[in-house]
């Protein structure tokens, strides 16, 4: 039974100031002592960093490209039992989705939540009609719970007067606040959107201020009580309680370690993931790329994504750890890497002009591009083996990312023979979870049915017991990384 009182804050659009908004309203109901749990809708990692601090707590993701219904309810359940109160930030507009239907948007999202909608609106240059989007936003689907409005970047009291009394008689909705033009509540952006919080040299003073300006303009109270109409959701016993672990303590000689390269190079992490990993009996063993060496008795490395490309002279520069890794893959080590670790795995990095020598694991440039190369989700069909999926499965994720291979004859040339030949299957029944002893095999193991991939739609490039891909994966919406992950870990470490 979901019984925690919740609020989903959208917008109509992007840029509207929804992440400044549930970080700061985070932050301020924290600070008197409640414990609030962030949710980001989409597959989005920096603002779940921003949210992650704002609350002072972990932040989950909730996605229903990435999860089925009942997965997003398991999820959403199993991560607010110890809360007083949930923030669901949304993404773009509304009612924005994957096609006409609006499927997966926020507002498919907020209802499966019966999740109060307070719709923050940019009310630069523009009075009454912003009355005709809310009335349209409510007549648009009435289904959808918006139960009250947050005026942005007004431009003064004659600005705020029509505004307000437009939308109460028109929408006869509360204005919970307003929130004069300021300069200092907007959180920097770059590529990839904004900057993580990892790498904001005053993050902790940009969310102290977002706090303050949300307890100054917003009533915090109107909003408490309106996440408390949230009504409870019967969920099913099933999704009480976590998934039990394959291994558990001494199943394959002691717990599995996992290597996790987690800096402010390598930042891209869902909760959910590590959280699984821990939950199916794994330890993890959390290192930095650019200062750390090669932690000892790993039994499989897992790099994320992240900016390597703005840490590319530091992450040379570790030359140790460089070679430990190639050393360690060349012998067997399961590595799995997502967009920043593949870019990491590559021989070289070319970024603004300079070439930055990486680990060396696998025979790629990559160099990185002023548009996207790849944005948007994925379905990925498994079609060759490997040592972390089945054959035959079809894996949903996302890609985002601006760097791409500059070798692309030589690894088409070096995996043509292995497309037409796949390698014989080293794995246990199946096709996956076993130790491979590949010697020079290199070769592609996804098909994209939807995205971009590496090159042509190909995807996981795979050598020895290394995998790396643009694609990321969800542990809730996909059982079978945390399975896969697992499997190879206690196969090497029985080895």
């Amino acid at each position: 039974m979901i019984r925690c009182p919740r609020l989903t804050i959208a917008g109509l659009g992007g840029d509207a100031g929804k992440t400044s908004i549930s970080v700061g309203l985070c932050r301020a109901w924290q600070k008197k002592g409640y414990r609030v749990i962030a949710f980001k809708k989409g597959p989005d990692y920096i603002d779940m960093g921003w949210l992650r601090l704002g609350a002072s707590h972990p932040c989950y993701n909730l996605d229903l490209f990435l999860m089925s219904k009942d997965q997003v309810l398991f999820s959403f359940s199993l991560n607010t039992k110890q809360a007083e109160i949930a923030v669901i930030e949304g993404n773009r507009g509304l009612y924005d989705g994957m096609d006409v239907e609006g499927s997966v948007s926020t507002a498919e999202l907020a209802k499966l939540l019966q999740s109060p909608v307070i719709l923050v609106v940019d009310c630069t240059k523009v009075t009454r009609t912003i009355a005709a989007l809310v009335l349209g936003c409510q007549m648009f689907d009435p289904d959808v719970p918006i139960k009250g409005v947050i005026l942005n970047r007004l431009a003064g009291d004659r600005h705020e007067e029509i505004i307000r009394k437009s939308i109460e008689r028109y929408c006869h909705l509360p204005v919970i606040g307003v929130i004069p033009r300021l300069t200092n509540i907007t959180f920097p952006g770059r590529h990839l959107g904004l900057v993580p919080p990892q790498e904001h040299p005053e993050a902790e003073d940009a969310i102290a201020t977002a706090a303050e300006i949300v307890a100054k303009y917003l009533d915090t109270e109107q909003l408490w009580q309106i996440a408390h109409q949230a009504p409870p959701i019967e969920v099913g016993s099933r999704f009480e309680n976590p998934p039990s672990p394959p291994f558990t303590k001494g199943g394959v000689g002691g717990l599995i370690n996992i290597g996790i390269i987690r800096d402010s190079a390598f930042q891209f992490y869902y909760q959910e993931n590590l959280d699984a990993l821990r939950r199916a009996g794994a330890r993890l063993t959390e290192f930095s790329a650019l200062t750390d060496d090669l932690p000892p008795e790993l039994d499989v490395l897992y790099i994320g994504g992240g900016f390597p490309e703005t840490h590319a002279a530091a992450l040379s520069a570790n030359e140790k750890l460089r070679k430990a890794i190639k050393e360690s893959a060349e012998n067997g080590l399961p590595i799995y890497a997502e967009c920043g670790g593949l870019m990491y795995l590559g021989e070289d990095l070319i970024w603004e002009g300079k070439t930055y020598p990486m680990a060396g694991v696998l025979p790629i440039v990559i160099g990185v591009s002023k548009k996207p190369q790849g944005h948007g989700y994925t379905i990925v069909e498994v079609e060759a083996p490997n040592s972390y999926f089945k054959t035959g499965q079809i894996l949903h994720g996302h890609e985002f990312h601006y760097s791409r291979i500059l070798n692309v004859d030589e690894i088409l040339r070096l995996t043509k023979y292995n497309e037409n030949n796949p390698p014989s299957p080293p794995f246990s029944k199946g096709g996956q979870g076993g130790f491979s002893e590949q010697k020079d095999s290199v070769y592609f193991c996804f098909k994209l049915k939807r995205g971009l991939g590496i090159i042509n739609k190909m995807d996981g490039l795979c050598y020895k017991n290394v995998l790396v891909t643009y694609t990321h994966l969800h542990a809730i919406g996909t059982r079978e990384w945390v399975d896969g992950i697992i499997n190879i870990a206690a196969a090497y470490k029985r080895k």
